[in-house]
């Protein structure tokens, strides 16, 4: 196993996220606890001692398996991260009952690592509204030794996370985002991950295989990795690319059944990072995976300044991709949810400003220039509205 060094600890590269643990019968709520503390057993056999849970995995239920799981275990022989579920509006109000009733369900006296959880557009006024009293709280209890370390995770945008930071940085000992190859751009984790660097804080990767995504690829795609690395599965191509990743300190990875758990673990016994070659063929890879997909849009705003209605298009455009690419996905509607009424996509009336002055390619600085204003006209009113 990779370790990696966090202040005065020894952290295994490869954590065992609690969110897609097995379960029975196809029931989210219904975990398998012998499957699960067989997992966590041959994970603490094999060196990961970093386990992530949070308090709506599994319904509530990811708290108390891994927990029972891990109890059979000397406390100092392992690292439990848990979060403060501000994901939930109703919860703002709630941090001391919360993590009083966690540290019970996990069975535990302190977290070694605790996180505000998914901060985002939706939450970000509230979780920065000192009302609430939660940032005081949770320091309070890392002065206490409950809480040993601190920090955040984020699913928001740049400017969400650079608000959080603005506010909470010098406290904030780590972050987790979601990091992976195809994200590097699509997502702007490239820019996060610069932010992070900026803060000096090290980097927790969720989602390295997107949710399984990049867990399995095309033919086509499979063989020009493979022509590069025959040796490598698929799935260790997207860890690869991670090791390659400056400040990435904690790789977090929710197996849910035992053959990828053994998988990852073989794939964690050595550091092999991307060279040069290998990963321009990925990130192009990427790209054509995103194209195929997404609509194209440089965020260029020449549109959004002719709109009468002040539609961020760009945006919207960026929101559309992601929840196509997903096939649904939280994130987009979780955005979408944060915007006013008269700035969603519904609210186009079809005026045609957004297009350049005719319908057909038109010239500029002597080159031809599609016109794909009408189809980002029609993509919003329609597709995007629909979508959410």
């Amino acid at each position: 196993m990779i370790y990696k060094a966090f202040q005065n600890l020894k952290l295994s590269a490869l954590g065992m996220g609690a969110m897609r643990l097995p379960v029975i019968g196809g029931d989210d709520g219904a975990v398998n606890e012998g499957e699960t503390e067989r997992m966590v057993s041959y994970a603490m056999d094999h060196g990961i001692n970093y386990y992530d849970t949070a308090w709506g995995y599994h319904n509530g239920q990811s708290e108390l398996v891994l927990g029972k799981a891990l109890s059979k275990y000397p406390r100092n022989s392992f690292y439990l991260a848990d979060k403060f579920p501000g994901y939930d509006l109703s919860n703002m109000g709630k941090v001391k009952e919360i993590f009083e009733k966690q540290l019970e369900k996990c069975g535990v006296e302190y977290f070694d690592f605790y996180l505000f959880h998914n901060v985002c557009e939706m939450n970000i006024d509230a979780y920065l509204n000192e009302e609430y009293g939660i940032y005081p709280y949770l320091m309070q209890q890392k002065k206490s030794g409950r809480i040993r370390h601190l920090g955040f995770s984020a699913h928001g945008s740049y400017e969400v996370m650079k608000r959080f930071l603005d506010a909470y940085g010098d406290s904030m000992e780590f972050c987790q985002i979601q990091l992976n190859y195809l994200d590097w751009s699509f997502q702007n984790a490239k820019a996060k991950v610069d932010l992070l660097a900026e803060y000096q804080i090290p980097v927790w990767v969720m989602e390295p295989l997107r949710g399984g995504r990049l867990a399995s690829l095309s033919d086509e795609y499979a063989q020009e990795l493979k022509n590069l690395r025959p040796e490598e599965s698929i799935p260790a191509w997207a860890f690869r690319f991670l090791q390659s990743v400056p400040g990435v300190t904690m790789i977090l990875s929710g197996m849910s059944n035992f053959e990828q758990l053994q998988e990852n673990i073989h794939t964690f016994k050595d550091n092999k990072p991307l060279n040069e070659q290998e990963l321009l063929c990925l990130l192009d890879i990427s790209g054509r995976m995103v194209g195929k997909i997404a609509l194209p849009c440089t965020a260029c705003r020449y549109c959004v300044s002719h709109c009468p209605k002040g539609l961020d298009i760009p945006s919207l455009l960026a929101l559309y991709n992601e929840h196509c690419f997903t096939d649904g996905g939280f994130i987009a509607p979780m955005v979408m949810n944060t915007i006013p009424d008269e700035k969603r996509p519904n609210t186009c009336i079809g005026c045609r400003s957004c297009l350049p002055s005719t319908d057909k390619s038109f010239r500029s600085n002597g080159r031809f220039l599609p016109p794909h204003g009408h189809v980002k006209r029609r993509l919003i009113r329609h597709g995007l509205s629909k979508a959410f």
